[in-house]
């Protein structure tokens, strides 16, 4: 019986192509190796605590008979906006907080590296999204022609005075400043400069939108836009907006989509829009359409902000930090090493491989990811690494041990490699979810550095169950074909001694 075990085991072995499956992985690994290189994805990015960013302060705007707006809840809704615009970009570890109290309170975001100066533009916006019905169209710049464009409008002496003053040209003009009440008139510029507008007060606005997508229109190239999708209340304000200008001249015929009190476009309506959805185009690049519906997707900010200075900061940290947490992570995995011989002896060769393949994928993955999606590594994301260290050394031990508990029954280490591995690989499963699991649940639930952690800890678990199968094991299902580890060597780590069939102070079988 023992015997026709041996040799099932034994065609198992063979039918498993344990150097098939490393080259197949090898292979892998390099082909995604050469497309980092490609694709320029060869360096790390670092977080805000060990290369430092950039760093901005916006400052809520008062209006007249406004001051009382500015309380403490409407502060922590921006923060919590501008958190969730930051990280629809990716995994960028920014820190978004409120600073000082009453009406001097203010919003400092920090985001790592130069390419800062982006998502601070971004998230500064305050997204007030309004349509408007088109009064008058004019020139960029006041011409004598005002007087006649304005007969018979309804505004006020104000607002008129404000469109014969107003210089699309000049870029003090397109900043939106003005403010922009979704109740009364506007007057203000296209965001290209290029057109003056009064426009009638809003119809639909910002919280009549229920999503935002960025997209390109594949069939007449006309380039990238943003699809927006209605709520219900929305759906039957925009029909009625649409029904009501669709058979009047130009260009009250128009409707402005305005944006921070800038129009972005004002397409002529051809027929009611009753469907729930529309299109805003504008000759958007790939980003531009896809900041734009990031900030309408998360809704408009409760108040509206003048930015600050943008200022570069220096790391919080510095190198010495840096050099710390690496020297850390250095030693726990020479301690690894050390043990693993010490202990396994020449079967440790395999934990050593294993770290190296597993460090690998790390870095590789490190790179890509902060080419995709901008992630950055913090010093709590080095943390969350060096305890991913202990998570696959348990991997090795469950093995290791296993496959000594089926020679102590005596099975040759052939077949003891296999059903070893058929009983240690679902305690390896089960550990490694476990991690998994509390790695995700504590990035949902942390806010900055503690989620660098919780993903780099996740990150590296997933990557210790891949090394585990697709490497540690084809890789001592190789060595049992050795008649080095097969005879139980005296530095194998597989002697009768190293499994325990021999007892160290007796010389004898135990």
């Amino acid at each position: 019986m023992s015997y026709a075990n041996n040799q099932r085991n034994s065609g198992e072995v063979k039918k498993a192509r344990p150097a098939r499956t490393l080259t197949v992985t090898l292979l892998i690994t390099a082909i995604f190796y050469g497309v980092a290189i490609v694709i320029g994805a060869t360096s790390i990015n670092l977080g805000l605590d060990l290369r430092g960013g950039t760093s901005v302060t916006l400052q809520p705007r008062l209006e007249a008979g406004q001051e009382g707006q500015v309380t403490p809840e409407s502060i922590d809704q921006a923060v919590a906006i501008i958190r969730q615009r930051v990280n629809s970009l990716g995994v960028v570890e920014a820190e978004v907080t409120a600073e000082g109290t009453g009406t001097n309170r203010q919003i400092v975001i920090s985001v790592p590296g130069e390419t800062g100066r982006r998502i601070v533009d971004l998230v500064g916006q305050t997204a007030e999204l309004r349509f408007r019905q088109v009064l008058v169209e004019a020139g960029a710049v006041p011409t004598s022609e005002d007087d006649s464009l304005l007969q018979g409008s309804a505004l006020t002496s104000d607002q008129i005075a404000a469109f014969k003053a107003l210089d699309c040209s000049k870029p003090e003009s397109l900043a939106g400043r003005n403010g922009d009440d979704a109740n009364s008139p506007l007057v203000t510029c296209d965001r290209e400069g290029g057109a003056r507008y009064v426009l009638a007060p809003a119809q639909v606005i910002g919280s009549d939108i229920k999503g935002a997508t960025a997209a390109i229109d594949q069939q007449s190239a006309s380039g990238w836009f943003v699809s927006l999708d209605f709520t219900g209340d929305g759906t039957k304000k925009f029909g009625t907006l649409t029904q009501n200008v669709v058979n009047l001249p130009a260009p009250q015929n128009q409707v402005a989509i305005v944006l921070d009190g800038v129009v972005v476009s004002a397409p002529r309506i051809n027929e009611a829009i009753l469907g729930g959805s529309a299109q805003i185009t504008g000759s958007f690049s790939q980003l531009e359409a896809q900041d734009l519906a990031n900030v309408l997707k998360y809704g408009s900010l409760p108040l509206a902000f003048d930015r600050g200075e943008v200022q570069q900061v220096s790391p919080t940290l510095g190198n010495d930090q840096l050099v710390g947490g690496l020297l850390a992570g250095g030693l726990g995995l020479l301690l690894v090493v050390l043990y693993s011989l010490f202990y396994y002896k020449a079967l440790g060769s395999v934990v050593i491989g294993s770290l190296a393949l597993a460090a690998a994928h790390v870095f590789l993955l490190l790179f890509l990811l902060g080419e995709w999606v901008g992630f950055t590594l913090t010093l709590a994301g080095i943390a969350g690494t060096i305890v991913a260290i202990g998570v696959t050394a348990d991997s090795f031990i469950v093995y290791f041990e296993r496959i000594r508990d089926e020679m102590r029954e005596g099975k040759p280490f052939r077949v003891a490699a296999e059903t070893g591995w058929q009983r240690a690989r679902r305690t390896i499963i089960v550990a490694d979810l476990v991690s998994v699991i509390s790695a995700v649940v504590l990035y949902i639930v942390s806010v900055g550095s503690v989620r660098g952690f919780a993903f780099t800890l996740g990150l590296t678990t997933v990557i210790d169950l891949i090394i585990i199968f697709f490497f540690t094991k084809p890789m001592v299902s190789l060595l049992a074909k050795s008649k080095y580890f097969q005879s139980g060597a005296k530095w194998s780590g597989l002697s009768p001694r190293s499994v325990g069939l021999v007892t160290a102070v007796e010389g004898k079988v135990a």
